[in-house]
């Protein structure tokens, strides 16, 4: 019943920009936090930004400063301003949320996944 989409990836050049978004719908009762994961061939996923309901904020070392989390006011929904993009940059981004689709569980749920290729 639930389901996250993301959405915006794309090719762009080294030094360009791509804009994510991604969209949690369904039987949500609550969003806990939203982020971002990505994952290279031959790569470990990792944590690229995450942001909680609160607002709080966090990036892993390697994008802080050139990426950008949001969230869309009174939506269920979370971006992800890439700038000052990088060869290195280049995987299948997914969109995680922790929701609760009642009031007793919280769970997390992936999205399909957007290709961000960086290549000159």
């Amino acid at each position: 019943q639930v389901q996250v989409v993301e959405s915006g990836g794309g090719l762009v050049q080294p030094g360009g920009s791509l804009r994510l978004s991604c969209a949690a719908s369904g039987s949500i009762f609550s969003i806990n936090a939203m982020g971002w994961y990505r994952q290279a061939p031959g790569k470990q996923r990792e944590l690229v930004a995450r942001i909680t309901s609160g607002g709080n904020t966090n990036y892993a070392d390697s994008v802080k400063g050139r990426f950008t989390i949001s969230r869309a006011n009174a939506k269920n929904t979370v971006y992800l301003q890439m700038n000052s993009l990088k060869p290195e940059d280049t995987a299948v981004y997914y969109c995680n949320a922790v929701l609760s689709t009642t009031s007793l569980y919280t769970l997390e749920y992936w999205g399909q996944g957007t290709q961000v290729t960086v290549s000159s």
